[in-house]
């Protein structure tokens, strides 16, 4: 499956000053095959190390400095010649900071051998940090690249020509559709594998349980979440906590006499490592947003739709018929699909309890109102009153129809939501 990402990495192989890449984002979004993709079609040849619990790399790493021996000793390990420039060297499971402090050494030296290390592990990133390394995040598939992988490219480019021109997209319905699978499916690659090889809808859930299990697993073994059930407890409160009217975290939906206290590190632990996403509340509008905001009032979202279908336990015939679970899955699209497109997260909500569903701030310093109005959720006084309290240049409304603009908002369809990036606003 054809993923975004791999324009990146055709950037970073042919750049004259690259350094060894870090690449780091939850399990299960592809990181591992997308990079063994791209070498198979890109080099001469592959060296692949799993670093998880490999004392000998671990021990090679740790007491060789220099880095011509390194790649010595990797190519008797491997049973494979590395060469300069045609060989993609990848350590998978990267947790170790000895073989940090290594791959320094070949970005001080602008080494020319290519190095990607994989890494799930997003909270060691500060331990990681350094000049001589570069960076870049990963997610599941968002709803462009489905497309892609459904066979839908063309679609995909009259969505993207439709919001860039400001015009209606003349297959609409088919797009809605289209999009309405996504949620339910996810963008995690496995289950789009599975959903492209018609495997049942049965068969399609458990892949995603397993997946959900997989994400509690990696909680478990954590060795700095002090609190492991606890982590597991949000995770596992947060479908509940969407279904709300008020989607507020409220720290007793998950047991009388629970606090906040008692749940901040799980809750930090988990949005650091992009197991969940955050949204805090603002009252007032001034730039940076991040001034603004209440730290104890927020919502949480999951990156993925097709894990939050699951675990709300619902079937086709709900999605069709409920319109609140409908409007309960949008609104996490939306949330997941800005913060990865490299956006803070804030909702807003006066003291009249009037709520506009997402604001951001663009690169440029933009405050841009987001707000979702479809049949049972319309809120069209929130945001006309937000526009004009706080004079802001650019609005959205997110809804089922086609593309329009009426007076200074424009009008975005649902599945039109990832081209809301900095390059586009």
């Amino acid at each position: 499956m054809e993923r975004k990402i791999e324009v990146f990495f055709e950037k970073w192989q042919k750049d004259l000053i690259r350094k060894p890449l870090i690449l780091y984002g939850p399990k299960q979004v592809g990181k591992t095959f997308t990079v063994l993709n791209f070498a198979k079609k890109e080099y001469k040849n592959t060296v692949y190390f799993n670093t998880e619990n490999n004392l000998e790399l671990i021990d090679l790493f740790s007491r060789e400095k220099n880095t011509e021996k390194i790649i010595l000793n990797l190519s008797l390990l491997s049973g494979e010649t590395i060469l300069k420039e045609d060989t993609l060297i990848v350590l998978d499971n990267l947790d170790n900071l000895e073989i940090v402090k290594s791959l320094k050494l070949f970005g001080s030296e602008r080494s020319k051998y290519h190095i990607i290390a994989i890494t799930s592990r997003k909270e060691r990133l500060n331990e990681f940090k350094g000049e001589e390394l570069q960076f870049k995040g990963m997610n599941e598939m968002d709803f462009e690249e489905y497309c892609w992988a459904k066979d839908e490219k063309a679609l995909s480019s009259l969505i993207r020509e439709s919001f860039t021109k400001h015009k209606v997209c003349p297959f609409h319905k088919v797009a809605l559709d289209l999009f309405h699978e996504y949620l339910i499916t996810g963008g995690l690659p496995e289950v789009v594998q599975s959903e492209l090889d018609g495997k049942s809808p049965y068969e399609i859930d458990a892949i995603k349980q397993k997946i959900i299990d997989i994400y509690k697993k990696e909680i478990s073994l954590n060795k700095t979440l002090i609190d492991i059930p606890r982590g597991i407890e949000v995770l596992d409160s947060i479908p509940s906590q969407l279904r709300k009217d008020n989607k507020k975290f409220q720290y007793g939906c998950m047991g009388t006499g629970k606090r906040a206290k008692e749940y901040e590190s799980a809750i930090n632990y988990l949005v650091t490592n992009q197991l969940v996403y955050r949204s805090y509340k603002i009252k007032n509008v001034k730039s940076p947003l991040s001034s603004c905001r209440e730290k104890d009032s927020f919502k949480l979202y999951l990156p993925d739709d097709g894990l939050l279908f699951t675990m709300l336990h619902l079937n086709l015939k709900q999605f069709a018929t409920d319109e609140k679970i409908k409007e309960t899955l949008y609104e996490n699209h939306i949330a997941k699909t800005l913060v990865e497109a490299g956006y803070s997260l804030y909702y807003y909500q006066s003291e009249g309890k009037a709520e506009v569903n997402f604001v951001i701030q663009n690169r440029m310093g933009q405050i841009i109102p987001i707000e979702i109005a479809t049949k049972s959720m319309s809120k069209a006084k929130s945001l006309s009153v937000f526009i004009k309290k706080f004079i802001t240049q650019q609005a959205y409304r997110i809804t089922e129809n086609n593309f329009s603009t009426k007076k200074e908002v424009r009008y975005i369809p649902v599945y039109a939501v990832f081209c809301l990036n900095d390059q586009k606003i």
